[in-house]
């Protein structure tokens, strides 16, 4: 069950909130419709009860609020638009992502897409699927982890009647499973059709908490529509006769030379119009909205009605053209299946798979290492052909005019793109907040970009040593002494370059702030690190593996002084101590500005 108690939004600019002291409840087994017309607040309470707008008031999900759950998405599955996705992912790639991040087998994904009707289409880039499919695959995504809730948005609008139609059987099925299914929506007609229990917003403010009979009976209207070019005076002559019979009959002019006609019925407006020659072009029963009114909400404990047959709300009758038939009962036979539930999983959440998912999902991985792999072996070609260049130098393809190797800012690209991809398509965490912020995901970020760190730096010194060994021989490219010390320096660059990008991303919520973050470090920070070493104040650190012996009792071997020499050169170099420096700024920036206690995972 949700209990939505005391909802307030937090107003802005002096406005009225737009959600005020909100709260009502939905039962599990019902579906229930949030009803109001644009601007009433319906999105903001959605909002309001996942977490992601500030203000007053709590929601229980089955008796606890949120940020008490210990897996959300077990508990609440939302769909707030369109799913946010990066449009080059697959739907397949997508759904197998978001299992990855709810803990719960990559075979979910398959059953879910074949519930949804989008097996066919599970090749298919997100970018390129229609409003339909798009709305079938948030369904599948909020459906992912078995959750007991159901909030979404507006999901028929811009469907047509048949996906609208599906949309509805698939949440009708999900609350026969004992499921909770809450949904806003503009449309009252579409409310009385399709849910259990309608709740209405006026200006934030709840006016009514109906059963859907009692909604009906009270808030909708029968009437008949009328189209026709003489709707002056057809008018006229309903209400002369109306008044000769003494009925109470209502004709309210709308616009397009239409006509809303109350207390009539389609045969006494089509005899009226054939008598005087009016000629007709739509002759409809129709529901009029009678619009919000206030409505004391009923006993909570009161069962809740049950939905109405979906024919009573609206039959067509054409004057030209075949008639449409009239909208069919809910059969509960043709309501899709759902897969079977899950068993509580007890593992924990598996970030460096999704991680995983997520970098090699998408093109751009690929794009980015391709291409870093080609100007490296264009620039390594240029040096060696130019002469005076050293062997590593020309392998790491670095030019003195550029303030990094190719392979490095790629390996800070793909960093930046890890956090930037976050935040510009929150797949992560749409349903409760921007993008979580746990130590978990950071870790896993962290350690995939390290790995494409060390992947591109190996790939890059191995082709082009490679590429001129076949165009010089192997005589002028023999590797030269001291490779193990070169072979760390390079891995550090390159993994500490992933990292400046992804924390800079992280912190700025943006890729372009981790692009900056990487650059600033050799054009920024170095020069500043290197007057520091170089200046009259430098000292020299000579001997201090032997210092480092005696200050320690535990015998060292002697191959750790290489190490350890090699590191310290590392760190006496301009661009390294300057990564040495910006990384832990980076790294405690991040966890001050970014870890959050309420955000889950």
């Amino acid at each position: 069950m949700l209990q939505a108690i005391g909802l307030t939004s937090t107003p802005r600019r002096g406005r009225p909130p737009a959600v005020d002291d909100l709260t009502f409840e939905a039962r599990p087994g019902s579906v229930t419709a949030l009803l109001g017309a644009p601007g009433s607040g319906k999105t903001t309470a959605l909002r309001l009860m996942l977490g992601l707008e500030q203000g007053r008031g709590v929601t229980y999900f089955r008796g606890r609020p949120l940020h008490r759950v210990a897996h959300p998405a077990r508990e609440v599955g939302a769909l707030l638009g369109d799913v946010p996705g990066n449009p080059s992912r697959t739907a397949r790639g997508q759904l197998r992502m978001l299992c990855a991040a709810a803990g719960v087998p990559a075979s979910r994904a398959d059953s879910l897409l074949d519930v949804v009707g989008l097996t066919e289409l599970a090749g298919q880039r997100l970018g390129s699927l229609s409003l339909g499919m798009d709305r079938r695959l948030g369904l599948a995504s909020a459906l992912l982890a078995d959750p007991h809730t159901l909030l979404l948005d507006e999901p028929a609008a811009g469907l047509s009647p048949r996906d609208s139609s599906w949309l509805f059987g698939l949440l009708r099925a999900h609350a026969a499973h004992g499921g909770t299914v809450l949904y806003a929506t503009d449309d009252s007609k579409e409310a009385a059709r399709t849910a259990d229990r309608v709740v209405t917003l006026d200006e934030g403010r709840l006016v009514a908490d109906q059963a859907v009979a009692d909604f009906a009976r009270t808030r909708l209207r029968p009437r008949v529509a009328v189209r026709t070019p003489q709707a002056v005076r057809l008018g006229a002559l309903l209400n002369k006769e109306a008044r000769v019979a003494r009925r109470s009959v209502e004709v309210v002019p709308e616009e397009g030379n239409r006509l809303s006609v109350y207390g009539s019925t389609c045969a006494e407006v089509g005899d009226t119009a054939f008598r005087h020659g009016v000629l007709l072009h739509q002759l409809a029963d129709e529901i009029g909205d009678m619009g919000p009114r206030n409505i004391p909400a009923p006993d909570p404990a009161a069962p809740a009605a049950p939905t109405p047959d979906s024919s009573s709300a609206s039959t067509v009758t054409e004057t030209s053209g075949a008639p449409s038939a009239p909208t069919p009962a809910r059969n509960p036979e043709a309501v899709p299946a759902l897969p079977t539930p899950l068993r509580p999983l007890r593992s924990p959440l598996r970030p460096l798979r999704y991680e995983l998912r997520r970098t090699f999902s998408t093109r751009s991985t690929t794009l980015v290492t391709v291409a870093a792999l080609a100007v490296s072996a264009a620039l390594a070609l240029l040096l060696v052909h130019t002469g005076g260049t050293p062997l590593p130098t020309a392998l790491a393809a670095w030019p003195a005019l550029l303030p990094l190797p190719p392979a490095a800012f790629a390996a800070g690209l793909l960093g930046a793109l890890s956090f930037g991809d976050e935040f510009r398509y929150p797949a992560l965490a749409a349903s409760r907040g921007t993008s979580p912020r746990r130590l978990g995901l950071l870790l896993a970020k962290l350690a995939v970009s390290a790995g494409l760190a060390l992947l591109l730096a190996v790939l890059t010194i191995a082709v082009n040593l490679l590429l001129l060994r076949l165009l010089y021989g192997a005589e002028p490219t023999a590797l030269p002494p001291g490779l193990p010390a070169r072979a760390a320096s390079w891995a550090a660059l390159c993994v500490g370059c992933a990292w400046a990008g992804l924390l800079g991303a992280g912190v700025f919520r943006v890729a372009a702030a981790g692009l900056a973050a990487v650059l600033a470090v050799p054009v920024v920070v170095a020069p500043a690190v290197q007057h520091l070493l170089t200046g009259p104040a430098a000292r020299s650190m000579v001997g201090l593996p032997g210092r480092l012996r005696e200050l320690i009792w535990i015998g060292i071997p002697a191959e750790a002084d290489q190490l350890l020499l090699a590191t310290m050169r590392l760190l006496a170099q301009p661009v390294g101590a300057a990564l040495a420096l910006s990384l832990p700024v980076l790294l405690c920036t991040y966890l001050l500005t970014g870890l959050r206690r309420k955000a889950r995972w």
